[in-house]
């Protein structure tokens, strides 16, 4: 995935316009209008202060994945529980407890 298109998707998830990211980070509206277009993308310090406004990190930004990790999934999942109100981040704890139990029962079952 493009660099503009992880912008414009945290930039929805998060409920926020590029006018307001602009506002927020001192930095020209039609700046953060290139990053989204795939026209531009930001230097160092401005990456590092995209990944600190949508806690998230530079290689979430960047779609750039190491060896270890194959995919984003442990990363998104992070982020959008970093969103959730207090009540939803509960919520999705308990599900993601459920499904552990509910795994460990299948792998004794497939075990025997």
């Amino acid at each position: 995935m493009k660099f503009g298109e992880i912008l414009r998707s945290l930039l929805d998830d998060n409920g926020i316009t590029q006018k307001q990211l602009a506002n927020d980070l001192n930095i020209a509206a039609t700046t953060i209008g290139n990053y989204v277009r795939c026209l531009r993308e930001p230097d160092f310090e401005i990456l590092k202060l995209l990944a600190a406004y949508f806690n998230v990190t530079t290689d979430y930004l960047l779609d750039f994945q190491s060896g270890i990790e194959k995919d984003h999934s442990e990363e998104e999942l992070l982020r959008l529980y970093r969103i959730l109100p207090t009540d939803k981040k509960e919520m999705l704890l308990e599900q993601g407890k459920l499904l552990v139990r509910l795994q460990l029962k299948n792998d004794v079952h497939s075990s025997k």
